[in-house]
């Protein structure tokens, strides 16, 4: 390969649109956008909404996720087919303007950069806890810096290195899957009811604000919620490659469906079976009295990957290892994307999405030592509110206000500001200001942007 097809692929089209003869079909993407769900903490959140909230109530609230999920990546597919851009870059000429859309950076960078730290501390306790190693500054160097150099390894060739390295690892995960959920409900003592009522008592689940089946549906649909809206965004970065509008939903929705109801409802399954055994290893191995032991199972995401080893042996290790790896090159990917245009945005400055790369792991090293996992619950709370004010602004500007304005001009606003004070303003009334009089976040998010924006940019601002 010559030096120049070198650089071109490095590059990938990181701040230029997508060649037509590039695209691909539903199919490709799809394993890239399943490959970013089929993850550990994705299985923990689907455990915590079933054990909070019952099945019955945790499949209602990731009915309405997918609803939600599938209509923002419906409104965002057409948008990232007719341009060609990532998620970030899009926002340049439709909701925030060149420099404006610098936030949309900071906030997906937030996320991805985010589940880039998430995924890389549980595998890290996977390494500890397989190995019976100690968490020491020896450990942390060989473990996070050989994942580092994998990821930024395989993530450097672009898309179609990305696409089959997910395509592999998304097929062993589900056959390790599999073949877990098989052994723990026929041989592991999962034969109880599958469509279990909440798992907590009434003492815990009022300590975190919850006393009705209402306040249930709710906390699980705000945990649901934020991982749907990523994955709606996340339609542009891979949906850019996509050869049509419906090639691009397809993939989407296929996606949102498997987190919002397969992937959570299978977290559920394997918690529930496993819980029994998991208390008695933790009240044997620790000294922890039975009923404290099963409330610490749902304190952090460490307890899926701890229930996947013990049960599954090296299976469950190496299922560990698919679900994260693959994962962590598709969220390499999508961070080195925003901050090549956050950068770009700013300051004018490309040095290549190589040094991209190599930033997103370095801040998502940063970011672990921010011990990420103890407030993970809060963070992608948080983050569904700011994601879902995105997407509708994005949306808002395609669909409604742009057609209005008449434009002809391509060449956006250095700063729409507009578009930045209507998602400040959504995000500070859904997440603070209404949270206790409307509870959903994410809805208040949709609406205050759907009113605030066209109001701002066809009246206020124009």
């Amino acid at each position: 390969m010559g030096q120049s097809n070198l650089g071109s692929v490095i590059e990938d089209h990181a701040l230029e649109r997508v060649p037509d003869g590039e695209r691909e079909n539903w199919l490709v993407i799809s394993w890239n956008t399943v490959g970013l769900i089929t993850t550990l903490v994705i299985l923990f959140f689907g455990a915590l909404v079933c054990f909070v909230a019952g099945v019955r109530i945790a499949l209602l609230a990731g009915l309405l996720s997918f609803a939600v999920g599938s209509g923002l990546a419906f409104g965002l597919a057409r948008i990232a087919v007719e341009t060609g851009h990532s998620n970030t870059l899009i926002t340049r000429k439709y909701g925030l303007g060149t420099r404006g859309s610098a936030l949309a950076s900071v906030i997906f960078g937030f996320l991805i950069v985010g589940f880039l730290a998430v995924e890389n501390a549980l595998l890290y306790r996977g390494f500890l806890f397989f190995f019976d190693l100690a968490d020491n500054w020896s450990s942390r160097l060989l473990v996070y810096g050989s994942m580092t150099i994998a990821w930024i390894a395989l993530t450097a060739w672009g898309f179609g290195v990305v696409t089959r390295t997910s395509s592999v690892m998304t097929v062993g995960f589900f056959a390790v899957l599999a073949w877990m959920v098989g052994h723990l409900l026929l041989v592991g003592g999962g034969e109880g009811e599958l469509l279990f009522a909440s798992r907590l008592d009434a003492g815990t689940l009022s300590a975190m604000g919850i006393t009705s089946n209402v306040d249930k549906f709710v906390f699980a649909f705000n945990l649901l919620v934020g991982p749907a809206c990523a994955l709606a965004l996340n339609t542009a970065d891979f949906g850019r490659y996509g050869k049509s509008t419906g090639h691009v939903t397809a993939a989407a929705m296929i996606a949102i469906g498997m987190q919002s109801l397969v992937i959570m409802l299978i977290g559920g399954i394997l918690m529930q079976a496993a819980a029994p055994t998991m208390v008695e290893w933790l009240a044997a191995t620790r000294g922890i009295p039975s009923e404290e032991a099963g409330r610490q199972l749902l304190q952090s995401p460490d307890s899926i990957a701890a229930t996947f080893i013990l049960f599954g042996g090296v299976a469950g290790f190496a299922l560990m290892i698919l679900a994260q790896a693959k994962a962590q090159v598709l969220n390499n990917y999508s961070s080195s994307l925003c901050i090549a245009n956050l950068f770009d945005a700013l300051f004018r400055w490309r040095p290549g999405r190589l040094a991209f790369v190599v930033l997103a792991n370095v801040i998502a090293l940063a970011m672990l030592y921010g011990k990420i996992l103890h407030f993970v619950e809060d963070w992608i709370k948080l983050l569904g509110v700011l994601l879902s004010a995105l997407a509708a602004t994005i949306i808002s500007d395609y669909y409604f206000v742009r057609p209005r304005l008449g434009a002809t001009d391509d060449t956006p606003a250095g700063t729409n500001w507009s578009g930045v004070i209507a998602i400040v303003v959504a995000v500070i009334s859904a997440h603070w200001l209404l949270r206790p009089y409307q509870p959903v976040e994410v809805l208040t998010s949709i609406v205050s942007v759907a009113v605030i924006y066209p109001l701002l940019r066809l009246r206020i601002l124009r």
